[in-house]
């Protein structure tokens, strides 16, 4: 083909189009077909772990039970990483923890893939990694909704092993949809629940790095300087809009701590943090605020905007009657902060600016 040919297929729109379309066509196909082996293998490992079950169960085995077997397998198949005692011991406890599962096969599928039918939702077991498997496995310890709490977020949000450890380790599962509030009351269904899970009660800050004696205006600092982090606590779908967000209400300036909008509930969130124990006076002010973003910021399309009061700590009796006798949606939650530097380390800690001018 000559140089001629070649411009023109280049000024020809329908390959032009083709070929921008043919990366996102190619990455597609790449995510179906790992998502595919995936699937496999790990419908495979739950096969082997019911199986290991029965022959354990069945036979007097000794105390080494998973290193003889790991060891027939590997003369079996040598070239096969798999089958290490520990991660036979996994692929048991995959099975016990899904047992419930039923696996027939599939002839017309061209993969060879297994057909899941039962309560249990087998395209979400299946879909993330064995080794996002092993990491819930090890930490949640048989119990079966846990483990599936942790599979949902890690389907929802991506999230990497290590990601995935600091939110098990940071008690998520007890902590999730657990502030005080009047969600259920004040906004109408599915509305009110869909706020209350995208709570958590208490909020870890522990990714901060502040001293002892802290004051208000540090630590949201801090927050704003972590934002990604305090984004990861907040929850899916939060959006930042801005710290200190003026508001003209009347003839009256008013200054929002933080304003974030969730895309999942279609709602803006207003933010409110105390560093003092929970207040109920805090409630008129933090309501006002709610109030005003309704009023000014709402759009066609919107739901009812949602206040969150964050404090260091609360009662919650004395929080519960507070957000009952509030009309807007409200809801309040303690922080958790507890790796604190010593007050006269942070003396010793360089600027911002200094840190800038040593490296110029």
């Amino acid at each position: 083909m000559e140089r001629s040919e070649f411009t023109k297929l280049k000024d020809n729109v329908e390959y032009r189009n083709w070929l921008s379309n043919f990366s996102t066509k190619y990455k597609n196909s790449q995510i179906k077909a790992s998502c595919s082996v995936n699937y496999v293998m790990l419908a495979f490992f739950w096969g082997i772990g019911k199986d290991l079950t029965r022959i354990k169960q069945n036979y007097a085995w000794g105390t080494r039970f998973f290193e003889q077997i790991s060891k027939d397998l590997k003369d079996l198949l040598p070239d096969v990483k798999s089958f290490s005692p520990r991660n036979l011991q996994y692929m048991c406890q995959f099975y016990s923890l899904y047992s419930e599962l039923q696996i027939a096969n599939q002839v017309d599928s061209q993969l060879g893939e297994a057909e899941i039918t039962n309560q249990l939702d087998s395209q979400l077991i299946f879909s993330i990694p064995w080794g996002h498997h092993k990491v819930i496995m090890s930490k949640c310890k048989g119990e079966r909704e846990k483990a599936l709490f942790y599979m949902q977020k890690v389907h929802e949000n991506n999230w990497s092993r290590a990601v995935l450890l600091n939110f098990i380790e940071t008690n998520l599962y007890e902590r999730q949809g657990k502030a005080i509030s009047n969600f259920k009351v004040a906004l109408e269904a599915p509305q009110g629940d869909l706020a209350q899970e995208i709570t958590r009660d208490p909020y870890n800050f522990d990714f901060l790095s502040i001293s002892e004696k802290y004051n208000e205006k540090e630590l949201k600092d801090a927050l704003m300087d972590n934002l990604q982090k305090f984004l990861l606590e907040l929850g899916t779908g939060f959006a930042f809009v801005g710290r200190e967000y003026r508001l003209v209400v009347g003839q009256t300036e008013q200054f929002l701590d933080m304003l974030f909008y969730n895309i999942t509930l279609h709602c803006y969130i207003v933010i409110e943090v105390k560093i003092t124990e929970f207040d109920p006076r805090d409630m008129g002010q933090l309501g006002t605020y709610v109030a005003a973003v309704d009023g000014i910021l709402r759009k066609n399309g919107d739901n009812p905007t949602i206040g969150l009061l964050i404090c260091k700590t609360k009662d919650d009796v004395l929080a519960q009657y507070a957000v009952n006798n509030i009309k807007s949606p409200i809801g309040v939650s303690e922080y958790e902060l507890t790796k604190l530097m010593p007050a006269e380390f942070k003396n010793t800690l360089p600027t911002i600016e200094e840190i800038e001018n040593e490296l110029k």
